[in-house]
C-alpha cells in the first residue's frame, strides 16, 4: 500500500503508533511477574508473548509466532469466524498472538494462533502445539495448567495439558446452540467477551449456552468477489429477540447443572465468575438496563439468590468493577447523584467527594486494603488514581496531576501504572522493592500536541481547539469539527495518540474543533443522561452552541466554512449535522453511520432510546432517512461492506433515500473492510476526506 503523505504513511506502517507498544497485561496473583504482548518494533505488526520478573527486571520472550509457525508472514492467516468477530467486538487489530490466558501464577500460558492451539511453559519458554479437531478459539487453562478448555466449531472441548499430544477426551457439548462464547450483545455492548470459566479446583467449568435461533440474520457478500458465497450471522436488532443465554456448570465427572435466574426479566448476563469452588457470582440486567442484580449461585443445585440490586430510572450506567463483593463480604455498588458517580458499600455511600469514579480496580494491598479507583477530578480530560477507604475516610490521591491520564493494573502489592501526557505514554511496574519501566518499542509520536482546552456554554461542555503548527494569529481558518458525540466514548481526553491525526488535519489548514456534548461520559451522570429517549437533539444543540462559543473566544475560526467528519456514532452526527443544520455545517464526511437506530442492536440502542414500540417518536426523530430531501450541503458517505457492527445497509438506505429525493451526494464503499478500518485503510480514507472537504469548502 503506497501512501505519499509522510505522516499518514508512518501511521499506517506503525498501526497508528501501536506496533511495539506493550499491551494485554496479566499480573501474577502475588504480583511478582507480568505477562504482556508486544511486537519487536514500530514496523512489526506481529505480537509476541513476554514475561517480566518484577524483582529483577529481567524480560524474556516466551512465545514467538515466527518460531512456532515457520514461514508465517506478518499478515494474519484466516481466523475462525468466532475469533474474527470477537476481534471486531474488542477492537483488536494486532497480528500474531492476539490474546492469551494464563494460570494464576503465570507458570503456563495458552493461546490460539491462526486457529491452532499452543501451550507455553513460561519458566522454560518451551511451547507445544496441541492437536485439536477444528480451528480453536479462546483456550483457557485450569489453575494447574494441566487441562485446557477451548471452543471449536461452537462446541466446548477439554484437553490435557503438558506435552501430551494424544487426542483430547472431549467434553463435547453439541446442540443447536453455541457453547462457551459471548454473544454479540455481551461482547459489543456489555463488556463480557468470554463464555467459559474454570472452577478454582479444576474439576468443573462454568460455561454459557447461547441460543441465537430466534434472532434475525445479517448477510454479507463481497461484491469484488461475485463468485464467492456470502456469510451471515445472528444479530439482535432493536425491538426484536435477544439471544437466549444460559449458564451451566459442567463437571469433569459428567455432572451437568444449569444455573437458574429469571432470565425472562433479566436476559443480559453481564459478568460471571467463581467466588470459590462452592459459589458462583453473576451479574444480570433487565432489558432496558434499569435494574442490575448481583446474584450468588450454588453450583451444586443451580439455585441463585440476590445479593444486591442497583436501580436507576434512566439506565444503570456501567461502572467497571461494580457490583462486587469485597473480601470481607460487603457489597460494592455504584451510587450516582446528578452531579457525581460514587460508590456505596452495603447501600451506604462512601466518601468520594469531588471525584467521578470511572473504574474500580479492587482492593489494593499497597494501599492497606483501600479500593484503588480510576477517577475524574477537576478537568474531565484528565484521569487520576485514588484510594477510596471502604470504612468511610476521605479519598487519598495516589497519582494525580493536571494534564495527565493515569490508568492501572494491580495485584498484591504490585502496581502497573500507565501515565499519558502530551509527550507520550510510559508504563512503570511499581513494587515494594523496585520501580521498573516497561520496554516500549513503538515509534515516537510525531507531534507534541497541546490543544486549547476549555469548558464552554452554561453546560460546561469540554472542548478542544488544535491550530496548524505554523498558524499566524489573524489568519482565519476553515473549521473542521472532528466529532464522536455518542455514549461511551470521551473524545476530549489527555491521551496523546488521539491528537496526532487532529494535528495533521490542522496542518492541512484547518482549525480542528472537538467537543464532548451531553450524552458522552465522565462529566456527570446528569450530563450523560441528557440523551435519554432521544440522541439527536442534545448532541446537535450542544455542538452548535459550543462552536459559536469557541468562535467568540477564537476569532480565527471562520464559521462560514465548517466541515464535520466522524466515524460510527460520529458518522451519524456528521450526516445529522449537514441534514438538519446546513446553516452551520457546510460539508460532511460520514463514516459507518447508523442512520436508523431501529436497525441497530438491542443492548446499546434500547439502553438509551427504550423499545421502538414504546418510543416510536424518539426513534423516528433520530432516524436520518426522512431528512434526505433536506440535504443541500456536500455529503460523503463511507462504509465498509464487511462491517458487522454497523451493517452497510445503514449507509445504503440513506443513499437510496437521497437518490429518490434527487439530492446529490457521494458514496465511498469499501469492499472487505470492517468497522475498524485497519491495515492503512484509515489513512487512505483520510486522504479521500481531505480532497472532498477541500473541494466542498472551496479551498
Amino acid at each position: 500500500m503506497t501512501i505519499a503523505d509522510p505522516f499518514l504513511a508512518l501511521s499506517a506502517r506503525t498501526s497508528r503508533f501501536t506496533n511495539g507498544a506493550p499491551r494485554a497485561f496479566t499480573l501474577a496473583e502475588d504480583g511478582t511477574r507480568l505477562l504482556l504482548l508486544r511486537s519487536t518494533g514500530s514496523d512489526d505488526p506481529v505480537d509476541r508473548l513476554y514475561l517480566l520478573d518484577a524483582a529483577t527486571g529481567e524480560e524474556r520472550l516466551v512465545a514467538d509466532p515466527a518460531v512456532l509457525i515457520p514461514g508465517r508472514s506478518g499478515a494474519r492467516a484466516e481466523l475462525p469466524a468466532v475469533e474474527r468477530r470477537l476481534r471486531e467486538r474488542t477492537r483488536l487489530t494486532a497480528a500474531g498472538i492476539g490474546t492469551y490466558a494464563a494460570t494464576p501464577d503465570l507458570s503456563v500460558a495458552v493461546f490460539a494462533l491462526d486457529g491452532r492451539l499452543f501451550r507455553t511453559d513460561t519458566a522454560t519458554g518451551v511451547t507445544t502445539e496441541l492437536p485439536t479437531p477444528a480451528p480453536v478459539f479462546d483456550p483457557r487453562p485450569d489453575a494447574s495448567g494441566e487441562r485446557i478448555a477451548y471452543v471449536a466449531e461452537d462446541a466446548l472441548h477439554l484437553g490435557p495439558g503438558h506435552e501430551r499430544l494424544s487426542p483430547y477426551d472431549p467434553c463435547d457439548l453439541r446442540d443447536s446452540a453455541r457453547w462457551g462464547v459471548a454473544e454479540f450483545a455481551a461482547a459489543e455492548e456489555l463488556g463480557r467477551s468470554r463464555g467459559h470459566w474454570w472452577r478454582p479446583d479444576g474439576n468443573a467449568l462454568l460455561a454459557t449456552r447461547v441460543d441465537e435461533s430466534a434472532l434475525p440474520r445479517r448477510y454479507f457478500a463481497d461484491p469484488a468477489a461475485p463468485g464467492e458465497p456470502g456469510e451471515d450471522f445472528a444479530y439482535p436488532q432493536a425491538g426484536g429477540p435477544n439471544a437466549d443465554v444460559q449458564l451451566w456448570v459442567l463437571g469433569l465427572d459428567g455432572t451437568r447443572v444449569q444455573l437458574h435466574w429469571d432470565a425472562a426479566e433479566f436476559p443480559y448476563l453481564c459478568a460471571a465468575e467463581w467466588a470459590s469452588d462452592g459459589e458462583v457470582l453473576l451479574t444480570v440486567a433487565d432489558r432496558l438496563q434499569q435494574n442490575v442484580l448481583l446474584l450468588t449461585a450454588d453450583p451444586a443445585t443451580g439455585e441463585t439468590r440476590e445479593l444486591s440490586r442497583t436501580t436507576d430510572e434512566f439506565w444503570v450506567d456501567d461502572l467497571p468493577g461494580t457490583p462486587a463483593r469485597l473480601p470481607d463480604g460487603r457489597l460494592l455498588t455504584v451510587h450516582d447523584t446528578p452531579h457525581a458517580r460514587g460508590l456505596a458499600l452495603d447501600g451506604k455511600p462512601l466518601d468520594t467527594t469531588g471525584l467521578q469514579i470511572r473504574r474500580v480496580l479492587g482492593p489494593f494491598h499497597g494501599g492497606t486494603g483501600a479500593l484503588l479507583c480510576e477517577t475524574g477530578h477537576g478537568d474531565p480530560a484528565d484521569q487520576h488514581l485514588h484510594l477510596i477507604d471502604p470504612d468511610g475516610a476521605a479519598p487519598t490521591p495516589l497519582h494525580s496531576a493536571p494534564g495527565t491520564h493515569h490508568s492501572a493494573l494491580a495485584s498484591g502489592d504490585t502496581l502497573l501504572l500507565t501515565t499519558a501526557t502530551p509527550e507520550g505514554t510510559r508504563r512503570t511496574l511499581h513494587s515494594r522493592t523496585s520501580e521498573l519501566p516497561l520496554t516500549d518499542l513503538s515509534a515516537p509520536l510525531p507531534y507534541t500536541v497541546r490543544p486549547h482546552l476549555a469548558r464552554v456554554t452554561e453546560r460546561a461542555l469540554p472542548t478542544a481547539v488544535v491550530y496548524p503548527r505554523a498558524h499566524v494569529p489573524g489568519d482565519r481558518l476553515p473549521v473542521l469539527l472532528d466529532v464522536y458525540g455518542g455514549p461511551g466514548f470521551q473524545a476530549v481526553a489527555t491521551e496523546p495518540r488521539r491528537w496526532q491525526l487532529r494535528q495533521w488535519w490542522a496542518d492541512q489548514g484547518f482549525a480542528v474543533v472537538t467537543t464532548d456534548n451531553r450524552g458522552t461520559p465522565f462529566v456527570s451522570p446528569e450530563f450523560t443522561r441528557a440523551i435519554f429517549r432521544r440522541f439527536s437533539e442534545a448532541a446537535l444543540n450542544d455542538q452548535v452552541d459550543a462552536l459559536h462559543a469557541l468562535a467568540a473566544a477564537h476569532p480565527d475560526l471562520d464559521l462560514g466554512r465548517v466541515g464535520v467528519r466522524g466515524w460510527s456514532y460520529g458518522g451519524y452526527f456528521a450526516a445529522l449535522a449537514v441534514l438538519r443544520r446546513p446553516d452551520v455545517f457546510h460539508a460532511a464526511c460520514a463514516g459507518a453511520p447508523p442512520t436508523d437506530f431501529r436497525l441497530y442492536d438491542t443492548a446499546y440502542t434500547e439502553r438509551y432510546l427504550g423499545l421502538p414500540q414504546d418510543n416510536p417518536e424518539g426513534y423516528a426523530d433520530d432516524c436520518l432517512l426522512t431528512d434526505a430531501p433536506a440535504l443541500e450541503r456536500p455529503l460523503l458517505l463511507i462504509h465498509g461492506l464487511a462491517d458487522d457492527n454497523v451493517h452497510p445497509s445503514h449507509t445504503l438506505l440513506l443513499s437510496q433515500a437521497l437518490t429518490r429525493a434527487g439530492r446529490p451526494h457521494s458514496v465511498l464503499p469499501l469492499p472487505g473492510v470492517t468497522h475498524m478500518t485497519p491495515g492503512g485503510v484509515n489513512e487512505q480514507l483520510t486522504l479521500a476526506e481531505l480532497a472532498f472537504l477541500r473541494g466542498a469548502l472551496d479551498r
